[in-house]
């Protein structure tokens, strides 16, 4: 207690009035950064502003599965503050360039790596930090504040779209200091090159050569001072500043630009963007810029809970994709040289695995400008490196998760008539992915890191087969059925395109997921070389080295085909028998077998698993085989239980969004099962009224009436006064503004509305 009061005496008035006082609604103050720090949801709680390629936060710890965004909410300790995070992965990277505020001398922390919440295991890499505690701790979007136990140092943090900037309040009677670090990288990648360098006594600059994730990574900073400072480098990568001594509280500011490019990129993304010493106003421009993007979707609830997650959701879908690019238009290019373009934007971080499936649909919906600016991005690094990337990380192809989902992202674009790219080139690009042959990649890229990933699909696949075998190749099943969906979309683009012969070599791939149909046991399974099936099976094996699936299992993988539902319910013996299997799924025991269980098949219900995204559009299955009550239970279930106000509010990680992105949409009350699809499935809305905000100056609304917790299922459907005898409305509706309005019934109409999709 006697820190938090420290903290709160020491808070300057003006950050308070400056952050809150501006008129309008002020929806950061419905913002909780702290929701998924905790449990395995990986994100971070400092600062950026909305896809800003700044991230400045706290770290905790830089090792373990839950080290991925460099903290975790049962930590004690802190060992500093660094510029670039990955919010929600499941690997980690970035960390860069980070800052130490101390007095004295620096203290040893002792580092930590995952178990669990309740159990946390010493490691014996120790580094410079101090104590901490979540009561000496504030978030806010564009604002975050700790105070240092054992330096007495009140550490404030803001951002602009590419510079940090720091406000560090000192004690009296000792001496300001500041360590600055390289080396440090969120699970320790090695550190090929660096420099750190002072130019003047309130000025200095630097960068740094990764290889990890990233496999060739590169970052520059410039930093400059508010006070002069006496330098004392520790080789290349590291560096002490000593402030002059005072015997008053002394306030030290730092701003810093970071870019990809050069350190003089660096300079001048801080020149352009912070102008002065004004800590309070970026913190005021921050908070600005947040609540515009927050304002796209107004809700109107008295369930004060609900609003919290709902608005620390839509934050999180906005940090990522990230802008790459500095203020003059340069970036570094997939093949790793320098271009300049100002008419473009660069974006990186795309977690295409993940977010292809709710984040890029919202984006079409509340971003459409912005979602078709990052397809073009997507498209010039498939010209630049050879290839859509896969997951893409700071101008790296990482060979990181399966399928080629990029097509997804423009495939669902272009079918919802937003085309602002080059279509033709697209396709292509489409197409060459689809293959994935190395020998489209730039030759300087290092071809390894595709090759295992991605070249046995064309020999097995597209050209003998028809499956992909489990004895040749790991994750067989969970491969073939994604390229099967992602072949699907490209036929939908090759008829929209009037390539005919595309279209039937491409309708004919996306039927290669029957191969996988097992009837004896009713599952997708690995099927081997010889064309027998891979024994022993366990539908709820976890996964291991050998296994057929990503993670996840053959219950949560059997449902992804979601272009041919009809299709899959065939190959289980027609539509009852596709419900009595659906039906199985969520009411199994949600006990995994085998060894080495996956931590990524998490937030159980039955053997369905929300905490991760092959199992995110299984739950409106149910609308198109007309069982819609059940899709409204199950959304209902999620939102309610696997949501919460609460650092381990996430079941699962973040993963760049797409947790969140699913929230966002069914919390609405609708979802885009199918992502290439141009309707939507109406579900179970959590609020009274939704008002969506869009680009063409248009909203749309989607009211509920008779709303309640109780009252969960949906009784009548209108759209704009007309009534409906189906739950799926189109991208158009939506876009051409209008009401939609569900009346709630608390007793399941079972059969009084239709469910074929228009």
């Amino acid at each position: 207690m006697e820190h938090k009061q420290k903290l709160l005496s020491i808070l300057p008035l003006v950050v308070l009035l400056s952050c809150f006082s501006e008129k309008g609604q002020d929806l950061t103050k419905y913002v909780n950064p702290f929701i998924g720090t905790g449990g395995h949801g990986h994100t971070y709680p400092g600062v950026a502003v909305p896809h800003g390629m700044v991230q400045l936060s706290p770290d905790t710890r830089t090792n373990g599965w839950d080290a991925c965004s460099g903290y975790h909410y049962v930590d004690s300790t802190l060992i500093g503050f660094s510029h670039t995070h990955l919010s929600g992965t499941g690997i980690g990277d970035l960390g860069d360039i980070l800052f130490l505020p101390y007095t004295g001398e620096p203290k040893l922390v002792v580092q930590y790596k995952h178990d669990s919440d309740k159990l946390v295991v010493e490691t014996d890499d120790s580094r410079f930090g101090s104590s901490f505690s979540h009561d000496d701790e504030t978030a806010f979007p564009g604002y975050y504040a700790v105070y240092l136990k054992d330096y007495g140092v009140k550490a404030e943090l803001t951002a602009s779209l590419h510079a940090g900037f720091h406000r560090y309040t000192f004690p009296s009677s000792k001496n300001a200091k500041l360590f600055i670090d390289l080396t440090r990288t969120i699970h320790s990648r090695r550190l090929v090159d660096s420099e750190i360098k002072a130019l003047s006594d309130t000025e200095i600059q630097g960068y740094k050569q990764i290889q990890g994730w990233a496999p060739n990574r590169y970052v520059f900073f410039y930093a400059r001072f508010s006070e002069p400072f006496t330098f004392v480098p520790e080789g290349n990568s590291k560096a002490f500043l000593k402030f002059n001594s005072s015997n008053k509280k002394k306030q030290v500011l730092a701003k810093v630009g970071i870019s990809f490019v050069d350190c003089a990129g660096a300079k001048n993304n801080l020149d352009t963007e912070i102008t002065d010493w004004n800590f309070d106003k970026i913190c005021n421009d921050a908070r600005q810029a947040w609540n515009k993007e927050l304002s796209k979707i107004d809700i109107k609830t008295n369930d004060a809970k609900n609003r919290k997650i709902f608005y620390t959701a839509l934050y999180h879908t906005a940090l990522e994709p990230i802008i790459s690019s500095d203020v003059d238009g340069r970036y570094r290019t997939m093949d790793n040289q320098i271009a300049q373009d100002s008419s473009y934007t660069n974006y990186s971080v795309f977690s295409l695995w993940d977010t292809f499936r709710a984040l890029h649909p919202l984006n079409t919906i509340i971003s459409p400008s912005e979602n078709q600016a990052m397809i073009r991005s997507l498209i010039r690094k498939s010209d630049e490196g050879g290839l859509l990337p896969m997951w893409e990380l700071i101008s790296n192809y990482t060979g990181c998760m399966i399928g080629y989902h990029a097509i997804s992202v423009i495939a669902d674009s272009y079918m919802k008539g937003q085309q602002d790219f080059d279509v033709e080139k697209a396709y292509l690009a489409c197409k060459k992915s689809s293959s994935y042959d190395t020998v489209n990649v730039s030759p300087t890229i290092d071809r390894e890191i595709l090759k295992d990933k991605l070249m046995p699909m064309s020999k097995y696949y597209k050209n003998t087969l028809g499956y992909i075998p489990a004895d040749k190749e790991n994750q067989s099943v969970a491969k073939g059925l994604e390229y099967a969906y992602n072949d699907w979309l490209i036929a939908q683009l090759a008829k929209a395109l009037n390539k005919d012969e595309d279209y039937c070599r491409y309708i004919d791939l996306s039927k290669n997921y029957r191969n996988y149909y097992d009837k004896s046991t009713g599952f997708m399974r690995g099927k081997l070389s010889d064309g027998s099936w891979r024994t022993p099976f366990s539908p709820v094996r976890s996964e291991h080295n050998m296994d057929d699936y990503c993670e996840g299992n053959a219950w949560q993988w059997t449902w992804f085909v979601p272009q041919d539902v009809e299709g899959l319910a065939a190959l289980m013996g027609g539509h009852e028998a596709f419900i009595s299997k659906l039906d199985s799924l969520f009411s199994v025991s949600s006990k995994l077998e085998g060894d080495n269980v996956s931590a990524d098949i998490s937030g159980m219900i039955g053997q369905y698993a929300h905490g991760n995204e092959p199992s995110h559009q299984t739950i409106h299955l149910y609308n198109v085989v007309g069982q819609p009550h059940k899709t409204q239970e199950l959304v209902d279930e999620v939102l309610r239980t696997l949501y919460f106000d609460d650092p381990n509010g996430l079941s699962g990680n973040e993963d760049c969004g797409q947790m969140s992105a699913w929230y966002i949409l069914n919390s609405m009350g609708f979802y885009s099962y199918c992502p290439g699809i141009p309707y939507y499935s109406i579900g179970r809305p959590l609020f009274d009224e939704v008002n969506i905000r869009l680009e063409n100056g248009k909203t749309f609304t989607i009211r509920a009436i008779n709303n309640s917790e109780a009252n969960k299922y949906v009784k009548s459907v209108r759209l704009n006064g007309k009534e409906l005898n189906v739950l799926f409305f189109s991208h158009k509706d939506l876009m051409d503004g209008g009401t939609l309005e569900l009346t709630m019934t608390p007793k399941s109409p079972k059969g009084d509305l239709e469910c074929e999709r228009p």
